[in-house]
């Protein structure tokens, strides 16, 4: 057994969990823009609301202002929900090929240092012992037609 192994090991499992806190990290934000590009928009929007109110001279085209807001409100919000769908479907496959990749890296990393192949089969071959129980035919439900 290799010397080196219990430090190899560790080093795998601390890349691992700092390449996790970096992902999170960078989601969180791009959220953060995400959601400061949205609060500039509605600063602009509040704005250019107030220069309209202040404009209006006469007392018909003041009354018309509170459907006028209601109808640009109601655009905007509808824009910004599509907004923040794009950005959580962007964040969440950014997040998602980040993880997959930490999780190859470690992969290798520790099969590097038990001194396997690096290849799945290697990997689920050496640590079969301990996953057995979760993936054994045990663990696997009867469908109907067994019962």
């Amino acid at each position: 057994m290799n010397n080196e192994l219990p430090i190899q090991l560790y080093k795998a499992n601390a890349e691992l969990q700092l390449q996790i806190i970096r992902l999170l990290q960078e989601s969180g934000h791009r959220w953060l823009e995400a959601m400061q590009q949205l609060s500039a928009g509605g600063v602009e929007e509040t704005t250019a609301r107030i220069q309209k109110l202040q404009q209006v001279a006469d007392w018909q085209a003041l009354a018309t202002l509170p459907s006028e807001a209601f109808r640009c409100l109601y655009q905007g919000r509808v824009g910004d929900a599509q907004a923040i769908a794009q950005t959580a479907t962007k964040g969440q496959a950014t997040f998602v090929d980040g993880l997959r990749q930490a999780l190859t890296t470690w992969q290798g990393s520790v099969s590097e240092a038990f001194g396997a192949s690096g290849d799945a089969a290697s990997f689920a071959q050496l640590f079969q012992p301990w996953t057995q129980p979760w993936f054994g035919p045990a663990a696997t439900p009867q469908s109907k037609a067994e019962k």
